[in-house]
Protein backbone atom coordinates (compact mmCIF):
# COMPACT_ATOMS: atom_id res chain seq x y z
CA UNK A 1 0.00 0.00 0.00
CA UNK A 2 1.13 3.24 -1.12
CA UNK A 3 1.77 5.69 2.05
CA UNK A 4 -0.17 8.99 2.15
CA UNK A 5 0.95 11.93 2.16
CA UNK A 6 1.10 14.46 4.90
CA UNK A 7 -2.59 13.80 6.37
CA UNK A 8 -2.90 17.29 8.14
CA UNK A 9 -2.04 18.97 5.09
CA UNK A 10 -4.72 17.35 2.65
CA UNK A 11 -7.24 18.07 5.61
CA UNK A 12 -6.11 21.84 5.36
CA UNK A 13 -6.43 21.42 1.30
CA UNK A 14 -9.77 19.72 1.46
CA UNK A 15 -11.25 22.78 4.05
CA UNK A 16 -9.96 25.41 1.94
CA UNK A 17 -12.24 23.61 -0.61
CA UNK A 18 -9.53 22.01 -2.62
CA UNK A 19 -9.82 18.82 -5.50
CA UNK A 20 -7.93 15.39 -4.90
CA UNK A 21 -7.08 12.82 -6.40
CA UNK A 22 -6.70 9.38 -5.15
CA UNK A 23 -6.62 5.97 -6.22
CA UNK A 24 -10.17 3.74 -6.17
CA UNK A 25 -11.45 0.17 -7.10
CA UNK A 26 -11.36 0.67 -10.75
CA UNK A 27 -9.61 4.00 -11.76
CA UNK A 28 -8.38 7.35 -9.56
CA UNK A 29 -11.22 9.34 -8.42
CA UNK A 30 -11.99 12.75 -7.66
CA UNK A 31 -12.60 14.13 -4.82
CA UNK A 32 -13.78 16.91 -1.86
CA UNK A 33 -15.11 17.47 1.30
CA UNK A 34 -18.94 17.03 0.75
CA UNK A 35 -19.93 19.82 2.12
CA UNK A 36 -17.96 22.36 0.33
CA UNK A 37 -20.25 23.01 -2.58
CA UNK A 38 -17.65 25.49 -4.00
CA UNK A 39 -15.33 22.11 -4.17
CA UNK A 40 -17.93 19.95 -5.66
CA UNK A 41 -18.61 22.90 -8.20
CA UNK A 42 -14.90 22.41 -9.09
CA UNK A 43 -15.30 18.97 -9.76
CA UNK A 44 -18.11 19.53 -12.08
CA UNK A 45 -16.46 21.74 -14.12
CA UNK A 46 -13.27 19.54 -14.73
CA UNK A 47 -15.22 16.38 -15.50
CA UNK A 48 -18.22 18.64 -17.75
CA UNK A 49 -20.46 16.85 -15.47
CA UNK A 50 -24.18 18.48 -14.97
CA UNK A 51 -25.06 18.99 -10.97
CA UNK A 52 -28.59 16.89 -11.98
CA UNK A 53 -26.97 12.93 -11.96
CA UNK A 54 -25.84 13.85 -8.64
CA UNK A 55 -22.22 12.14 -7.01
CA UNK A 56 -21.25 8.85 -4.38
CA UNK A 57 -19.60 9.32 -1.38
CA UNK A 58 -17.52 7.25 -0.15
CA UNK A 59 -16.02 6.34 3.31
CA UNK A 60 -14.42 3.70 5.23
CA UNK A 61 -17.25 3.19 7.71
CA UNK A 62 -21.02 3.98 7.15
CA UNK A 63 -21.17 6.08 10.38
CA UNK A 64 -18.88 8.37 7.81
CA UNK A 65 -22.32 9.10 5.92
CA UNK A 66 -24.89 9.27 8.68
CA UNK A 67 -25.06 13.26 8.71
CA UNK A 68 -26.33 13.22 4.99
CA UNK A 69 -29.11 10.30 5.62
CA UNK A 70 -32.00 9.99 7.10
CA UNK A 71 -32.17 7.03 9.55
CA UNK A 72 -32.03 3.52 8.56
CA UNK A 73 -34.80 0.55 9.00
CA UNK A 74 -32.75 -2.12 11.11
CA UNK A 75 -33.43 -4.05 8.42
CA UNK A 76 -31.76 -2.23 5.93
CA UNK A 77 -28.82 -1.80 7.64
CA UNK A 78 -28.54 -5.42 8.44
CA UNK A 79 -27.41 -6.08 4.81
CA UNK A 80 -25.20 -4.16 4.46
CA UNK A 81 -23.09 -6.38 5.30
CA UNK A 82 -23.38 -8.14 2.14
CA UNK A 83 -22.51 -4.92 0.09
CA UNK A 84 -19.48 -3.69 2.20
CA UNK A 85 -16.96 -3.23 2.42
CA UNK A 86 -17.01 -3.79 -1.61
CA UNK A 87 -17.79 -2.25 -5.16
CA UNK A 88 -21.60 -1.45 -4.34
CA UNK A 89 -22.75 1.72 -4.50
CA UNK A 90 -26.75 1.75 -2.44
CA UNK A 91 -28.89 4.46 -3.32
CA UNK A 92 -29.97 5.70 0.23
CA UNK A 93 -32.76 7.91 1.47
CA UNK A 94 -31.23 11.57 2.08
CA UNK A 95 -31.82 13.24 5.76
CA UNK A 96 -33.07 17.05 5.78
CA UNK A 97 -29.07 18.00 6.51
CA UNK A 98 -27.84 16.45 3.31
CA UNK A 99 -26.59 19.38 0.60
CA UNK A 100 -28.65 19.09 -2.85
CA UNK A 101 -25.30 19.25 -4.73
CA UNK A 102 -24.94 15.80 -3.74
CA UNK A 103 -28.00 14.48 -5.19
CA UNK A 104 -28.35 16.68 -7.88
CA UNK A 105 -32.40 15.90 -9.12
CA UNK A 106 -32.32 12.85 -6.85
CA UNK A 107 -33.85 12.15 -3.55
CA UNK A 108 -31.75 9.55 -2.66
CA UNK A 109 -27.82 9.88 -1.75
CA UNK A 110 -25.36 7.38 -3.60
CA UNK A 111 -22.75 5.68 -0.78
CA UNK A 112 -20.23 3.38 -0.39
CA UNK A 113 -17.62 1.66 2.05
CA UNK A 114 -14.95 1.47 0.47
CA UNK A 115 -12.95 -1.56 0.03
CA UNK A 116 -9.77 -0.18 -1.67
CA UNK A 117 -7.40 -0.03 1.31
CA UNK A 118 -5.99 3.36 0.61
CA UNK A 119 -9.39 4.97 0.11
CA UNK A 120 -10.54 3.51 3.03
CA UNK A 121 -7.08 4.47 4.75
CA UNK A 122 -7.49 7.98 3.26
CA UNK A 123 -11.52 8.44 4.53
CA UNK A 124 -10.14 6.44 7.85
CA UNK A 125 -7.69 9.15 8.84
CA UNK A 126 -9.81 12.06 7.59
CA UNK A 127 -12.50 10.98 9.97
CA UNK A 128 -14.87 11.91 6.99
CA UNK A 129 -16.63 10.70 3.65
CA UNK A 130 -15.92 11.91 0.47
CA UNK A 131 -16.91 12.70 -3.45
CA UNK A 132 -15.74 9.93 -5.35
CA UNK A 133 -16.61 10.38 -9.21
CA UNK A 134 -13.81 9.04 -11.96
CA UNK A 135 -11.08 11.19 -12.71
CA UNK A 136 -11.38 11.83 -16.54
CA UNK A 137 -14.00 14.53 -18.47
CA UNK A 138 -17.27 12.71 -19.10
CA UNK A 139 -17.50 10.70 -22.06
CA UNK A 140 -13.76 9.84 -21.62
CA UNK A 141 -11.75 6.95 -20.32
CA UNK A 142 -10.93 7.17 -16.43
CA UNK A 143 -7.29 7.97 -15.53
CA UNK A 144 -5.68 5.35 -14.16
CA UNK A 145 -2.42 6.90 -12.07
CA UNK A 146 -1.78 10.42 -10.57
CA UNK A 147 0.50 11.25 -13.18
CA UNK A 148 -2.35 10.86 -16.19
CA UNK A 149 -4.20 12.84 -12.97
CA UNK A 150 -1.73 15.71 -12.95
CA UNK A 151 -1.21 16.14 -16.94
CA UNK A 152 -4.88 16.26 -16.98
CA UNK A 153 -5.67 18.74 -14.38
CA UNK A 154 -2.58 20.65 -13.75
CA UNK A 155 -2.73 22.38 -10.16
CA UNK A 156 -6.65 22.66 -10.25
CA UNK A 157 -6.11 19.25 -8.42
CA UNK A 158 -3.99 17.72 -5.77
CA UNK A 159 -2.70 13.73 -6.74
CA UNK A 160 -2.15 11.76 -4.03
CA UNK A 161 0.15 8.88 -4.48
CA UNK A 162 -1.66 5.87 -5.18
CA UNK A 163 -2.45 2.33 -6.96
CA UNK A 164 -5.55 1.52 -8.16
CA UNK A 165 -7.24 -1.65 -7.64
CA UNK A 166 -7.87 -4.87 -9.86
CA UNK A 167 -11.57 -4.18 -11.02
CA UNK A 168 -11.86 -3.51 -14.23
CA UNK A 169 -16.06 -1.69 -13.79
CA UNK A 170 -17.36 1.19 -12.11
CA UNK A 171 -18.73 0.35 -8.68
CA UNK A 172 -22.64 -1.23 -9.28
CA UNK A 173 -25.09 1.12 -7.97
CA UNK A 174 -28.40 -0.56 -6.44
CA UNK A 175 -31.33 0.49 -4.87
CA UNK A 176 -32.13 -1.38 -1.77
CA UNK A 177 -35.80 -0.18 -1.23
CA UNK A 178 -37.05 -1.07 -5.03
CA UNK A 179 -34.44 -3.74 -5.83
CA UNK A 180 -33.58 -2.19 -8.60
CA UNK A 181 -29.83 -2.13 -10.07
CA UNK A 182 -29.18 1.59 -11.90
CA UNK A 183 -25.06 0.24 -13.04
CA UNK A 184 -23.80 -3.06 -13.62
Amino acid sequence: MTPLPDIAAVRRHLERGGVIAYATESCYGLGCDPRKRNAVRKILRLKGRPQAKGLILIGSEFTQFRRYLAPVEPELAARFKDYWPGPTTLLLPTSRHCPPWLTGRHTKLAVRVTAHPEAAQLCRQLDMALVSTSANRTGRKPLKTAAACRRAFGSAVWALPGRIGRRRRPSTILDPASGGVLRV
